[in-house]
C-alpha cells in the first residue's frame, strides 16, 4: 500500500506544483482530471473554481476535462443517492479511466461521496483528496474507507480504496466556522488516548490555544493526529478491517447512533467527543481506567469547546449502536476501550448496566461542569437540545 501525504500552506495558490506533480501523465502525455469541490467553499471564496481552472491551464501535462463542479457539503451529500448517480454519469461522460484523476476538495462527507464514486467506477479511478476541515485533515482524509449513508445508517454502503494522494493544506481551513473548526480535534483526542500519552498531554496543555485557532498549536495537533492515523492504517496490519476490531473507532459506537437519532444535527466530531466521554467513563467503571484520565479527557474536550453530553444519549435507542457495530463487521461484537492512555483493549461483551452507569456518569460530569461555569454548555455546540425527527439543515 502506497500512501502519498503532503503538507502545504497554499496548495491552490503558490504551492500548486505540489498537486500538479502528483498527477502523472498517461500514455498520451497528459493527466486527465475532474475536480469536485464542497459548495461551502464558494461562500468563503466565490472565485475558487475559476482559480483552480486557471492553475490547471498553466500546466501542459494537465487536462481538466470539465469545469470544476460543486457538491453540497455535510451529511446531505451522503444521504442523497441521486448525487452518486450524478457523479458516475459525469465520470462516464468524460471517459475517465483508471489512469485518470479525480480531485476532490471538501469536508469528510464530500470526500466520502466522491471517493465512493471514484472507487466503483472502473473498479477504481485515482483519487486525490484535499480535505478542507480539521476533522478530515486530522483523520478521515488518509483513511481507506469511502462510504455513504443507507437505510438511515452511517456509512452502510461503501468500499475500501486507498487514495492516490492526500494534500493537507492549511489555507483551506481558514474559511471554517468555529464550530466546524473545533470538530476535528475530538478525533485527535481519540487517537492520542489510544496510542500516544505525550500527544494526549500536548492536547490537554494546549486545548485553549487550539480552540482559539492559534496556528502553531493547530498545526501540531492536526499533523500528529493524521500521522498517528496513517501509521495505524499502513502498519497496523488490518487496513481493510478483515478482523473483528476497529481500534480507530474508539468512542464511535454511540456517536454514529447519536448522529442518526438527531438526523445529523449533531456533527460527527461533536458526537465523537460525547462518545469518548461515555467510553472513558465505561473504561473507568469496568476496566479500571484511572479516574484522573476521565477527568483530564473531559477537561480537554471542554476546553476544545466540544460538547460532552446530549439528551439523546440517555435514550435506549442509543444501544442499537452496539448491534450496528457488530453487524458492520460480522461475528462477535468488538469495541476498543482503554485501560490507560496508550493501553487499548478489545472487548467482546458490554455490560449494559455498567454502560448505563457510564452514561449517567458522563451526564453528571457534564452537568457539574456546566453549572460551575466551566467549559461550553452542550447547546453552544449543538443547536438541537433534544433528539429531533426533523430533516437536517446543513
Amino acid at each position: 500500500m502506497v500512501h502519498r501525504l503532503r503538507f502545504t500552506r497554499d496548495c491552490l495558490g503558490d504551492e500548486f506544483p505540489v498537486l500538479a506533480e502528483l498527477m502523472e501523465p498517461g500514455d498520451n502525455s497528459v493527466a486527465r482530471a475532474q475536480v469536485w469541490i464542497d459548495a461551502g467553499l464558494l461562500d468563503w471564496d466565490p472565485h475558487l473554481s475559476r482559480r483552480i481552472e486557471r492553475q490547471f491551464a498553466r500546466y501542459p501535462h494537465l487536462d481538466l476535462v470539465a469545469p470544476v463542479e460543486a457538491l453540497p457539503g455535510g451529511e446531505a451529500v451522503k444521504n442523497d443517492p441521486a448525487i452518486i448517480d450524478h457523479l458516475l454519469e459525469c465520470i462516464h461522460r468524460d471517459d475517465l479511466d483508471r489512469r485518470s484523476y479525480i480531485v476532490v476538495i471538501g469536508g469528510g462527507a464530500v470526500l466520502d461521496a466522491v471517493g465512493f464514486a471514484a472507487a466503483v467506477a472502473h473498479r477504481g479511478i485515482r483519487l486525490i483528496r484535499l480535505p478542507t476541515t480539521t476533522l478530515a485533515q486530522a483523520d478521515s482524509g488518509v483513511g481507506v474507507k469511502n462510504a455513504v449513508n443507507w437505510f438511515n445508517k452511517k456509512n452502510w454502503k461503501g468500499t475500501f480504496a486507498t487514495p492516490w494522494a492526500v494534500v493537507n493544506d492549511e489555507k483551506l481551513l481558514e474559511g471554517l466556522p468555529d464550530r466546524e473548526f473545533r470538530c476535528g480535534f475530538s478525533e485527535a483526542v481519540k487517537v492520542a488516548l489510544l496510542k500516544d500519552p505525550a500527544f494526549f498531554d500536548f492536547l490537554h496543555t494546549h486545548a485553549d490555544r487550539i480552540a482559539d485557532r492559534e496556528i502553531e498549536a493547530v498545526r501540531t495537533a492536526v499533523r500528529q493526529s493524521v500521522l498517528l492515523h496513517l501509521q495505524h492504517i499502513t502498519r497496523g496490519g488490518d487496513p481493510f478491517e478483515t478482523r473483528e476490531a476497529r481500534p480507530l473507532d474508539f468512542g464511535h459506537w454511540s456517536a454514529h447512533k447519536l448522529e442518526s437519532l438527531t438526523r445529523y444535527r449533531v456533527r460527527h466530531g461533536e458526537a465523537v467527543a460525547m462518545g469518548i466521554a461515555i467510553d472513558v467513563a465505561y473504561s473507568h467503571l469496568k476496566l479500571g481506567l484511572p479516574r484522573g484520565v476521565v477527568d483530564r479527557t473531559l477537561d480537554t474536550l471542554r476546553r476544545l469547546r466540544l460538547p460532552t453530553w446530549h439528551p439523546g444519549l440517555a435514550k435506549d435507542a442509543v444501544f442499537e449502536g452496539l448491534e450496528e457495530f457488530r453487524q458492520h463487521l460480522g461475528g462477535r461484537l468488538t469495541i476498543t476501550l482503554i485501560r490507560d492512555v496508550g493501553r487499548p483493549v478489545d472487548v467482546h461483551e458490554v455490560d449494559l448496566a455498567v454502560m448505563r452507569d457510564a452514561i449517567e456518569l458522563a451526564q453528571s460530569l457534564d452537568a457539574s461542569t456546566t453549572e460551575s461555569g466551566e467549559g461550553p454548555a452542550m447547546t453552544s455546540a449543538c443547536p438541537s437540545s433534544s433528539v429531533s425527527t426533523d430533516p437536517p439543515h446543513e
